[in-house]
């Protein structure tokens, strides 16, 4: 795989997409096969042996995502998580550290703190604004990883990617970046510096609420080998059907995420406007700590908005659950509108730490319905105050 300078659309669309050479098929068949004929012992036709190893469908993904992120490889997992222990994994051995942003995802601090911290890893949450708190931090404990997520779950926070892997790269360790709230289509942190970018596909690059799954994409082909082989012999990979769901998302990323950043902005600035509001977090605010940061690094705003009520947690939870088109629901990124209470739903693990979610902030995943009917929704929800 090597890089290409298309069109974001373009390379959405085509890059590992080729058609079908025996019948001309433009979209590439969906392969179920779990094993392959070999041409006597070890033949192998075209490095096929065994389904975990390799399948057709999830190396055209693999392809796919790669060309999205500017990467020379990519590997497709069955979930984001399963993407991010495989790659910590690979990297990391008992006794070594990450710094982590202090905003994070709940589920990642979850497997990097409970998980893997039971296998020996250390974690220092941080804040990734601070400069000269994150240096301090990786280098009094000799981390070996920088874990990034811009924008933050779920309070918005802006990261300067550029910035952060100078400071990771001048204390020898390699930055991450979780890109799954930007999407390929409005930020690429490996052309900014960043050694890797994770995803859970399932949000945006699936697009359609319907597949869960995980992506890791590098550029350094030693960094790819060592993924591959934990890729390959733990084996918490993408099946057929969830690549080719995915592959499909993907294709039209480009477009919905334009209509999602529509729609949030618009959403975001009558949220603004409530008395009943606190606060708004989006990045197309001018006055969002990170929107001139947001503005240089991603291409777009995107689609997530959270939101914090005057009324205190009561309030959050009402509107939460007084809303119809805005299901109340755990994840985000697809084109229906969703809405997250996290304090209890996706950041109930942080509770209590420095990564806990303000009790008065709900989470909104704006679809690609009509705005007005969105706005609508919402003003009838906030009668219930």
């Amino acid at each position: 795989m090597t890089e290409n300078h298309q069109g974001a659309n373009t390379r959405f669309v085509h890059t590992g997409q080729e058609f079908e050479p025996v019948t001309g098929a433009v979209v590439p068949p969906l392969h179920f096969s779990s094993t392959y004929a070999q041409d006597g012992i070890g033949g192998l036709r075209n490095g096929y042996e065994y389904g975990r190893g390799t399948n057709p469908t999830r190396d055209s993904l693999q392809a796919q995502l790669a060309g999205a992120e500017f990467g020379n490889y990519a590997f497709s997992f069955s979930s984001g998580l399963a993407a991010e222990d495989s790659l910590i994994r690979a990297i990391l051995r008992p006794g070594d550290h990450i710094v982590l942003g202090n905003d994070v995802y709940g589920g990642t601090f979850r497997l990097i703190d409970r998980v893997l911290g039971a296998w020996g890893i250390g974690n220092t949450p941080v804040d990734m604004g601070d400069e000269a708190a994150l240096a301090a931090a990786i280098e009094k404990n000799k981390a070996k990883l920088v874990w990034v997520e811009t924008p933050s779950n779920p309070m918005m926070k802006i990261t300067d990617i550029a910035k952060v892997a100078e400071i990771a790269h001048a204390a020898g360790a390699l930055l991450v970046v979780d890109n799954t709230f930007a999407s390929p289509f409005l930020q690429q942190p490996l052309t900014l510096g960043a050694d890797i970018v994770v995803h859970s596909t399932t949000k945006y690059i699936g697009g359609h609420s319907d597949v869960v799954g995980g992506a890791v994409i590098v550029k350094d082909a030693e960094l790819a080998e060592k993924i591959g082989f934990i890729q390959f012999a733990v084996g918490a990979v993408s099946g057929p059907m969830d690549a080719f769901l995915t592959t499909r998302g993907l294709k039209t990323l480009g477009v919905r995420m334009r209509t999602h950043s529509e729609n949030a902005a618009q959403v975001a600035q009558w949220l603004r406007e409530r008395s009943e509001v606190e606060r708004v977090l989006y990045p197309g605010f001018e006055d969002h700590p990170g929107h001139e940061i947001a503005k240089k690094q991603m291409s777009g705003f995107g689609g997530m908005v959270s939101v914090q009520f005057n009324g205190g947690e009561s309030a959050a939870r009402k509107i939460a659950e007084s809303t119809k088109l805005f299901t109340l629901a755990e994840s985000l990124g697809g084109i229906e509108s969703l809405m997250n209470y996290p304090s209890e739903m996706t950041h109930a693990s942080v509770k209590g730490t420095e990564l806990a979610v303000p009790v008065n902030l709900l989470r909104l995943s704006v679809g690609i319905e009509d705005p007005a009917d969105l706005i609508e929704d919402l003003e009838k929800a906030f009668t219930n105050l």
